[in-house]
């Protein structure tokens, strides 16, 4: 049993990890799209439709004896569309426009706090002191990255677009991690279908600029095809990473998952300075390095509230939805 429980974890945490490295890619390729003239909207648009059309063929076909059920699931995964897909990744994309890649990632990841609120709030039941410590090293990191105290205070734009990301993710890590009947291969394509249509009609209706850019971007310092920078977004930081984390927070619930998620920023600044050559300044890096350090406190937490409460959920996930 103990040995099952640990190959479960262990599941979990490596899906996470490798979804968290293929997340990391999409702002540098994004950015170095935007630099091109693309819009953030058009950008994003591209990269969820590729992957949405990757996806949703296999997705059908895993539940095609049980279709119907897995009809049923449709108001769910649209939810997760409109949040984590379509509000994430735009808000995300419009972020990385105004800031640099590391500092708009860091504040998308206040969604973690959002995460621990909300499911505190519907549970009724406080989480462990050491995940609450976790909460603050977030909030404290937050604050180092953003520079409170105005020395480089970064475009406010930006920062709405940022925090705007940070309600999606948190819709991510509830909403993935919650019961459902359908596979997770085939709950992110439904998933990023939803999410492909609600941003083609904001595109349609005006809501959101679509302006396709230059045919070629700068990669790592050298000129490649603008087809490549968009392959990668479809292939590896939508399809694969979104089929991970899904897989991932089914593994560990959302709260765990939230904050093991968070190795999503030093991917994000490890690339970014590879591709793009941007990297945080010092604070900033103290602050990601903070925020970080909430992984550790809150998987100890978890671990103990397991030991405390052995017939509840130790990772505090919100109750199944009711059929």
């Amino acid at each position: 049993m103990v040995e099952a429980v640990r190959r479960h974890v262990g599941v979990g945490l490596l899906a996470l990890l490798l979804s968290s490295a293929a997340f990391g890619t999409s702002g540098p390729f994004a950015k170095a799209l935007i630099e091109a003239g693309w819009t953030p909207g058009a950008v994003v648009l591209v990269r969820i439709a590729g992957a949405s059309a990757l996806l949703l063929p296999v997705g059908l076909w895993q539940v095609r004896q049980r279709l119907r059920p897995a009809l049923r699931e449709l108001p769910l995964t649209t939810l997760y569309g409109c949040l984590a897909v379509a509000a994430a990744q735009l808000g995300y994309f419009q972020a990385v426009e105004r800031l640099t890649v590391g500092v708009a990632l860091l504040i998308e990841y206040l969604g973690i706090v959002l995460v621990v609120l909300a499911v505190w709030a519907l549970t009724r039941r406080a989480p462990h002191r050491l995940t609450g410590v976790g909460v603050v090293l977030a909030l404290v990191g937050l604050a180092l990255v953003l520079d409170v105290t105005g020395q480089s205070t970064p475009d406010l734009v930006g920062v709405a677009w940022g925090s705007l990301a940070a309600a999606g993710l948190a819709g991510h890590y509830v909403l993935a991690a919650r019961p459902t009947a359908l596979p997770s291969f085939t709950f992110a394509a439904f998933g990023l279908a939803a999410g492909a249509v609600v941003l083609a009609l904001l595109g349609v209706s005006g809501v959101i600029p679509m302006r396709f850019g230059a045919a070629r971007v700068e990669l790592a310092g050298a000129s490649a095809p603008a087809w490549v920078a968009l392959a990668e977004l479809v292939v590896v930081a939508a399809a694969v990473a979104y089929v991970l984390g899904v897989l991932g927070a089914r593994h560990l619930g959302s709260t765990l998952a939230s904050f093991v998620g968070l190795t999503e920023v030093l991917f994000a600044v490890l690339f970014a300075w590879v591709v793009l050559g941007e990297l945080p300044g010092p604070w900033q890096l103290v602050g990601g390095v903070v925020i970080l350090a909430g992984v550790a406190a809150v998987r100890v937490g978890e671990r103990r509230e397991a030991r405390r409460e052995p017939l509840a959920s130790a990772d505090f996930d919100l109750p199944s939805p009711v059929a």
